[in-house]
């Protein structure tokens, strides 16, 4: 008999002997809950975690015990359907409190993470060079899943040797920590290093965009000595027409891809990579400013990945957007004179640009901005509630 049978069998014996428990645990179970934990295989990730580790992860990602009052998980705010981002412009921490920024995705951090720094020992992820949260606060992916956990607004755990004796009265984490690290003991290292695995394992590398990429080739164009991107006629038109506009009008005209990076496998940007977008003349929060002190970055926040973005609305720092169209809107024609505007976003008298774009190219971009979407991720069984209502 597999490790995997055991736990199947472990989780079976957990739903009839102590569902009642199950009940207190998961406070908004019917009749008790229990893990349904399928047998679907995780990418390794750089860190080379293996399975059990990662499926450690899964469960605590979406466990509610990691809060004081057993209401909020880390995917009370990183929901599957939305892209592991929120559906909503600020999500409710532990005590029916709203956070004061809107939730980024938990997508593609390992290229966040390593994409810009010789890769380290596992579990050294200190200074890595990436700048996480949307004001860049950490460069530790470690961090970042604990600072939500002890964030008073958030989740509310303050002392985590309480959240570890917590979890060990569990009965579900013991074979659990057991598969994962050998035996059953529960720190608060083990529980980040598991988070840290399932994060890590969240790719969005199954889109129309990357395959549209990966059928072409380039050849030189005689003529005018340009490379040129050809589709060999034998592969299929995975864009159409207006996604393929949309695409040159992104990458081109008005040069979104000097920001958004979407050509790269996991969308990431440069490290450290903040803009100014013109959102207020005058900002009540000032991003980046509060990390460094330096005026000049008053209204700036992290460029965002734009993978599933048709899933991860409402969108900018505070989700004042609704949607991709309102989006491209504000670029179109309502970017406001900040003097920290970014200078790509400026005309050649300094002030803010004023784009005009069509409706017809409006349409075209948002049709391009979907072929980013990564459905898969949003569907996967493996990155699913394993709490399941009996």
């Amino acid at each position: 008999m597999t490790s995997r049978d055991l736990l199947n069998l472990s989780c079976l014996a957990f739903v009839f002997v102590v569902a009642s428990s199950c009940q207190d645990q998961q406070p908004d179970a019917v009749n008790g809950t229990y893990l349904d934990l399928p047998a679907v295989p995780y990418e390794y990730n750089n860190l080379n975690e293996n399975n059990a580790v990662t499926t450690l992860g899964r469960v605590l990602f979406y466990d509610r015990q990691l809060s004081l009052n057993n209401t909020t998980a880390c995917a009370s705010c990183h929901k599957q359907s939305a892209g592991f981002a929120d559906n909503v412009k600020f999500s409710r921490g532990f005590e029916g409190r709203l956070t004061s920024r809107n939730s980024m995705p938990v997508q593609n951090l390992q290229a966040n993470i390593f994409a810009f720094d010789s890769f380290r020992e596992p579990g050294d992820l200190m200074n890595s060079g990436a700048h996480l949260f949307w004001d860049g606060r950490e460069s530790s992916l470690d961090n970042l899943i604990l600072q939500p956990v002890s964030n008073h607004i958030e989740m509310g755990i303050r002392d985590l040797a309480s959240l570890t004796k917590k979890l060990s009265e569990a009965s579900y984490y013991a074979p659990l920590f057991s598969d994962a690290y050998g035996d059953q003991e529960v720190t608060s290292e083990r529980i980040t290093r598991a988070i840290r695995a399932f994060a890590l394992s969240i790719n969005t590398t199954n889109t129309r965009f990357d395959l549209y990429n990966q059928t072409k080739f380039t050849i030189i164009d005689p003529g005018s000595g340009l490379n040129l991107l050809i589709r060999p006629s034998n592969q299929p038109a995975v864009m159409n027409p207006l996604e393929l506009e949309g695409m040159l009008l992104f990458q081109s005209k008005y040069d979104c891809n000097s920001c958004h990076q979407v050509q790269s496998t996991f969308g990431y940007q440069m490290a450290g990579t903040f803009a100014n977008v013109g959102l207020d003349k005058e900002y009540a929060d000032t991003g980046l400013e509060k990390i460094t002190g330096n005026p000049a970055d008053a209204g700036k926040f992290k460029i965002p990945s734009l993978r599933n973005v048709e899933f991860t609305g409402p969108y900018m720092h505070d989700g004042r957007f609704a949607t991709l169209a309102e989006v491209i809107d504000h670029y179109s024609e309502g970017l406001n004179n900040n003097p920290n505007l970014d200078s790509r976003l400026k005309g050649e008298n300094g002030t803010a640009k004023s784009m005009n774009i069509s409706q017809h190219e409006k349409d075209a971009l948002v049709a391009f901005l979907k072929t980013l979407s990564d459905r898969s991720v949003i569907t996967d069984p493996k990155f699913s509630d394993p709490f399941k209502v009996k």
